[in-house]
Parts: structure tokens; sequence; C-alpha cells
């Protein structure tokens, strides 16, 4: 029988391997964390790791930092052991920036993920954006989280706070996703048939709904230029819509 020498894609499965694992702690009482996890996202400039440790918390880990820790202790890892080798928070504002580990309780299910930076992805400096209520710097992280209950809430990632609760969606919010281009625009995908445009510079102002699925949404994309926004759901369409 004639074997034949392994293919590129071969070849790049046999390299790949498991860098760690982040097990969620067990809590059966408080019905917070120890569930299923949902969902997980990473920053775009990488320095954080968020991830749903099932039910109503979200956990946020500087990456460099959890990596270096894989590295140093073994592949497998629980995740509140991480803390005790990560640096938290200080007043001094001359740390605002530095990558911090924080413990999010969201209030109910997280179904979503998504980061948002004033810095667009194509740029390697921050532009500056004029906020209308919260004063931030050049540089704003932003964590949005799509819960069960329908609601948005929008997260300071340097230091934990919860910035804005956006309330406009009747169902589950299963997707969302931020315009790459570092105007924070969000878009966040629904159990309710339809797509919401949020404007995170204004307030958390809705800016449109989109309504053209007939069932529920799953997820949504932006193209690279912020300019269109594809999204799909529990039918056999692609739904693609200009953002002008």
């Amino acid at each position: 029988m004639a074997s034949f020498p392994p293919s590129v894609n071969e070849k790049r499965i046999a390299r790949s391997r498991t860098v760690g694992e982040l097990l969620a702690p067990t809590s059966p009482f408080d019905k917070k964390c120890g569930r299923e996890n949902w969902t997980v996202a990473f920053a775009p400039d990488g320095s954080y790791f968020a991830w749903s440790q099932g039910h109503r918390i979200v956990k946020l880990v500087p990456w460099s930092q959890c990596l270096n820790n894989f590295l140093l202790h073994g592949t497998k890892n629980v995740a509140n052991s991480i803390s005790t080798r990560l640096p938290r928070q200080n007043s001094d504002s001359s740390q605002k920036n530095k990558p911090c580990e924080h413990i999010i309780d969201c209030g109910d299910i997280v179904w979503s993920l998504a980061f948002g930076s004033s810095v667009p992805e194509k740029q390697s400096r921050c532009v500056n954006i004029e906020w209308h209520r919260f004063k931030f710097g050049q540089d704003q992280l932003l964590l949005a989280t799509g819960l069960n209950n329908g609601r948005i809430k929008i997260w300071d990632v340097y230091t934990g706070k919860l910035l804005l609760n956006l309330m406009d969606h009747t169902e589950v919010v299963r997707d969302l996703t931020f315009a790459p281009d570092g105007s924070l625009i969000l878009v966040s995908a629904s159990r309710d048939k339809t797509l919401r445009v949020w404007d995170l510079k204004d307030d958390g102002n809705m800016m449109k709904v989109l309504r053209g699925h007939q069932n529920w949404v799953y997820g949504c994309a932006f193209s690279p230029d912020s300019s269109i926004l594809c999204s799909v759901g529990a039918s056999k369409a692609v739904v693609a819509a200009i953002l002008v």
C-alpha cells in the first residue's frame, strides 16, 4: 500500500498542542459560577483574556501573565490560583492601564462577550474620543457582556467597574461585536430576532434596530472597514447590512 508525505494541514495539526487549561471554581451554593462556560474573548491588543465561568461570573485575566504562568507551572491550572500570582489594581493613576485581574459579577447568565477599544485595529496609536458623560483617557478598553435577561452591561477593563447598562433587547443576547475602527460602535444579536446598534461614545445611545431576521439571531460580524455588518440566525441565510 502506497504511503504519501503528510500535507501542510496535517503538519500543522501535528505541531499544535495544548498550552494550558483554566478551570472554573465550583460554587454549588451561590449559583454564580462553576457551570457551563458559554464564551471567551481576547482584547484586540492581546492584553486581556475574558471568559465566563458559568452563570454570572466573568473573569478578566492579563493574558501575558496567564501564559507565563502556564509555561512555569504546567498546562493545567485552576483559575482562582492564578490570582495569587497576578497583581491587583491599585489606586495609583500611573498604574491604571497596567493589566490587572478582575472578577465581574454580571447579575445573570452570560451568553456573549466582546472587547471594544478606542484604538482602531489597523493603527498603533490612540485616537482622541470625546465622551459625553464618562471622561476616559485616550486608550479606553471596554468589555461588553450579553446576558440571559436581554441586558448588555459595559465594563471598564482596567478597573472592573460597570459603566453602562443597555436594556432594549427582550430576549437573550447571543452575540456582541465592536466595529474594528475604534469608534466604539457595538452591535448586539438577540433571540428577539433583532440586531441593535449602540453608540458607546454617546452614553450607549441605541442608533438603529435591524429587523431582517425572521427567527433568532445567533451571531454577527463587521467587515474590516466597519461599513458592512453580516449576521446569521435560525434560518438558511446570511443577512448583510450597510451601516452608514
